[in-house]
């Protein structure tokens, strides 16, 4: 694509792929497929059209219908046929590619590369006056910069690309090394730290603290295992592949590199403050369950605390301007109707597995554990407060059902369990696979999502609602994780469970007081349990080379079901009464629609076929 048809088509799609609102004033003079380069670039608002149209290839963020999450050790997807099992059983190769989002897909990412090299080129001989031109100028060196950082950390080193090829010229370019790539995307930063400086801080656009905190992510991920050669070379695929500069540091001070990162994440947690980091010990236990649902909506529900949105350092915005999927009427995002139970009429896709549930930690700060029988008959009391914002589990409450399903349920909690009917048979709870409302797209694993969906009924509907709740790309509550996981790498405990227990004490947890491995234990899991479902457990478990240790591990769910206690009659219509009935909860292997593997392979996304026979200066990624 040359420069005057990627400037027609990045105009062309900006109004139906904007992450906020777009005045389309400025269009009305001349036909959108007459504007030229020199138009573009000599106009202020089409200039900031152009930019504003690189943000498009972010999509929905994470706000898929298939999820990142569903490639890790926190979620299963419950549809077949999606392409998912090709990933997660290792059968991935480059000419039979897994599920891939296009916010990361290669050539996609190329695309909006192309667009920011366009804009970047452009804008610096650029004369209008009537906008900002070192914004845009800032913003599109961040765009390119995020670009990039999504192809490292799915590819390893890619081909840096920073100029625009003209119609007859040799596209063929060979893949630059690991370390040179984090190099330029950290210099793009740098840039685009200096021009975003001082600048009106915009939701949904890139800002001086947006790229201190990629620069930081960047420098935590090229300090991590999975990037020293001379640490990931145990793993079998990486050790036997003859070009381990592209995927990692060959030579170097790895202590450096921890403190680089941990310089770039204390400057950008000395630049600002996140939600409730401030606390000398832990809120309640309610106040806690609050503080996350307040995370999770972003400031976008009218039920949750709005000062939670103070935690968004970059954001993906919704509104009801935007919707990548155009046949949904209403716009937005439609997480609710993807992930919710199907007693909800709801597609239940990514829902929570066993391992991710059992990982959240009493209320005392100890394990727990299935073999205590206390905990084993009551599985789902005196946790974590945020397992109750995260993962909807048998009994929960949750919103009005639709008026159709409201006579079976009209407590409102959920239902993935089989009950007593008193009667010598079960009743199948209204959100189970079995269930009379819906009995195709329930959860298998008896839990479903309730982070980042919206409980109140008056914003959003039970079936087809559009939501305002913002994707976090980047929040200060990561930044405050990436400091102390270099702290520990650098030593520094004390550091580090300083700033780990400011999270602690705003989910009502008690602090941690362990060093050494311990600590690093308990840090990975506590990121874990914050990050879960924003899209960081797929790299934190490859950087940290334990894959094989999460995904590998496969899927479990819980089977529960509820027995009447000696002369206890049925709740009709039922509802969860433990007074009533005995639950038993039995955990169990899920391979229904998946039967998970490790491959060494699996740590890097295979490079396409087609991409290969494109470019034949391309190497592939170590085990394809």
């Amino acid at each position: 694509m040359n420069m005057k048809k990627s400037i027609k088509f990045w105009i062309a799609v900006i109004c139906i792929a904007l992450p906020f609102s777009c005045n389309t004033d400025f269009l009305e003079t001349k036909p959108v497929a007459l504007v030229s380069d020199a138009t573009t670039w000599s106009d202020g608002p089409l200039s900031q059209a152009f930019v504003f149209g690189i943000y498009s290839s972010m999509g929905y963020g994470g706000f898929e219908e298939q999820m990142l999450a569903a490639y890790t050790d926190e979620a299963m997807f419950t549809h077949a046929g999606r392409n998912i099992n090709t990933f997660n059983e290792g059968a991935e190769s480059p000419g039979a590619l897994a599920w891939m989002s296009a916010s990361y897909e290669w050539s996609a990412m190329y695309v909006a590369i192309r667009a920011a090299n366009v804009a970047i080129t452009n804008l610096q001989v650029a004369t209008f006056t009537t906008v900002d031109k070192d914004m845009l100028l800032g913003e599109a060196y961040f765009l390119r910069a995020y670009y990039y950082h999504q192809l490292l950390r799915f590819y390893g080193g890619v081909p840096i690309i920073d100029k625009l090829y003209g119609l007859n010229e040799d596209y063929s370019i060979a893949r630059n090394s690991f370390e040179e790539c984090v190099n330029f995307i950290v210099g793009d930063l740098d840039k685009a730290a200096t021009l975003l400086n001082g600048k009106d801080v915009i939701p949904g656009r890139a800002s001086k603290l947006a790229a201190m905190a990629l620069k930081a992510r960047v420098l935590l991920y090229a300090a991590s295992d999975l990037h020293d050669i001379a640490t990931a070379s145990s793993v079998g695929a990486i050790n036997q592949y003859s070009n381990k500069e592209l995927i990692g540091y060959t030579s170097g001070s790895r202590q450096a590199r921890w403190k680089a990162a941990q310089v770039a994440a204390k400057a950008v947690l000395d630049a600002s403050s996140g939600y409730k980091l401030n606390l000398n010990a832990p809120v309640s236990a309610a106040e806690a369950k609050a503080n996350y649902v307040a995370l999770s909506m972003g400031g976008g529900s009218a039920t949750a605390d709005a000062s939670a949105s103070s935690d968004l350092i970059f954001l993906r915005v919704s509104t009801g301007l935007y919707s990548p999927e155009n046949n949904w009427p209403l716009g937005g995002i439609h997480f609710g109707i993807n992930n919710g139970p199907n007693g909800y009429h709801n597609w239940a896709g990514n829902t929570p597995i066993q391992q991710l549930v059992d990982d959240y930690e009493m209320m005392d700060g100890t394990k727990f554990d299935w073999s205590n029988p206390v905990q084993a008959a009551d599985p789902y009391s005196n946790r974590d407060p945020r397992l109750y914002a995260t993962v909807l589990y048998d009994g929960a409450d949750w919103k009005p059902r639709p008026s159709d399903v409201s006579a079976i349920d009209p407590v409102n909690q959920i239902q993935t369990g089989y009950y007593d009917d008193g009667k010598g048979g079960l009743i199948n709870g209204v959100d189970t696979r079995e269930s009379a409302i819906e009995n195709w797209n329930g959860s298998r694993t008896h839990y479903y999502v309730r982070k980042f969906i919206d409980s109140d009924p008056a914003v959003i509907d039970n079936q087809s609602g559009f939501q305002e709740v913002p994707w976090p790309f980047i929040r200060y509550t990561e930044m405050v994780l990436n400091y102390v996981e270099a702290c520990i790498e650098l030593g520094e405990d004390t550091e580090a469970k300083t700033w780990l227990n400011k999270i602690r004490f705003r989910s009502g947890m008690p602090a941690i007081t362990e060093s050494g491995a311990a600590l690093k234990d308990r840090y990975r899991n506590e990121r874990r349990i914050e990050l879960v479902y924003e899209e960081h457990r797929y790299h934190d478990a490859r950087r940290w080379l334990i894959a094989a240790n999460t995904l590998g591990r496969g899927i479990k769910d819980v089977y529960v079901e509820a027995t009447l206690k000696p002369g206890a009659t049925p709740n009709v219509p039922y509802r969860y009464d433990k007074t009533k009935y005995t639950y038993k909860y039995t955990v169990q292997d899920n391979t229904s629609n998946e039967t998970r593997k490790w491959n060494d392979k699996m740590y890097y996304r295979p490079i396409s076929r087609d991409e290969m026979n494109k470019n034949l200066k391309l190497i592939q990624n170590p085990g394809y």
